[in-house]
C-alpha cells in the first residue's frame, strides 16, 4: 500500500509501519521489502528510523520486527480519545450479555472498515475480526450498514476503492450487487452479513448516526449457521 500525494518521508514510513503490522507477527526484513514499492536502501532506512523512534521493536535473536511499545502507547490514546469505544462499551457489554451473541463496533477508515472493540460471546466464534483489525466494506454488516447511510458524494470514493474479491459464494462481487443491497438496507434502516466475508458467520448491524444525520460508526451483532439464522 503506498500513499498518493506529497506525503514525503512520512507518508513513507506510514506505509512500512502499515506493512509490518499487516503481516500479524514478528516479519523479517526481506518480507517486509518482498512486497514494498520501496528499493531496499530506502525500506531500510525507514525501518532503522522508526525503530530508533520505538515505532518497530526488533528482536536481534530472531532477527525480526514488529510494532513497538511506543505505536502501543499511542494506539491506545487514540482508541481513549479518538474512537466510540470508551463511550459505546458499557452498551456492548449489556447488549452481548442480553442477546448471548458476540457484538462488533466498527467505524470508517478510509475506504475499509476498522474494528474498535469486540465483546465476545459467551460461547465465542472463531472468526477474522478483532479490535484493531480493517476489514472490506462490500461484504460486513458494519461496512454496509454505514456506508448506505452517508451521502452520495462521501460514499463515492469509499465505493470505488472496493475489490469487490468473492470471499465466499455469498459475497455481493460488483458494484450494481451492492447498490442495490445498499437501497434495501436505506428501506429497513439495517444490514445483514449473509456469509457474505466468512462462511458460517452471520451478523446484523446497524449504523450509529448523530441527530445531524452524520455517520460515526456501526454496532454488529455476529453469531453462526450452526446456532442461528437470519430468516424471520
Amino acid at each position: 500500500m503506498t500513499r498518493e500525494g506529497g506525503d514525503g518521508t512520512v507518508g513513507k514510513a506510514l506505509d512500512v509501519l502499515d506493512a509490518v503490522a499487516s503481516f500479524g507477527r514478528p516479519v523479517r526484513f526481506g518480507e517486509v521489502l518482498e512486497s514494498s514499492p520501496y528499493p531496499k536502501a530506502t525500506l531500510y532506512r525507514l525501518i532503522q528510523v522508526l525503530t530508533k523512534q520505538h515505532m518497530l521493536s526488533y528482536d536481534p535473536d530472531r532477527q525480526t520486527y514488529a510494532p513497538g511499545l511506543r505505536l502501543v502507547r499511542l494506539a491506545h490514546s487514540a482508541w481513549q480519545s479518538a474512537s466510540l469505544a470508551p463511550v459505546a462499551r458499557p452498551y456492548l457489554d449489556r447488549l452481548s450479555a442480553e442477546v448471548g451473541e458476540t457484538v462488533h463496533l466498527a467505524q470508517l477508515d478510509g475506504g475499509q472498515v476498522l474494528y474498535v472493540d469486540k465483546i465476545n460471546a459467551t460461547q465465542p466464534l472463531q472468526m477474522y475480526s478483532q479490535a484493531g483489525k480493517v476489514g472490506p466494506v462490500y461484504c460486513t454488516g458494519v461496512g454496509k450498514a454505514m456506508i448506505a447511510f452517508l451521502s452520495d458524494a462521501d460514499s463515492a470514493p469509499i465505493l470505488a476503492q472496493q475489490s469487490y474479491h468473492p470471499f465466499t459464494a455469498e459475497t455481493l462481487d460488483s458494484p450494481e450487487a451492492l447498490r442495490s443491497e445498499l437501497d434495501a438496507i436505506r428501506t429497513r434502516g439495517h444490514a445483514y452479513d449473509r456469509e457474505e466475508h466468512e462462511p458460517g458467520i452471520i451478523c446484523i448491524a446497524v449504523p450509529i448516526i448523530t441527530r445531524a444525520g452524520r455517520v460515526l460508526g456501526a454496532v454488529s451483532v455476529t453469531s453462526s449457521t450452526e446456532r442461528t439464522s437470519l430468516d424471520g
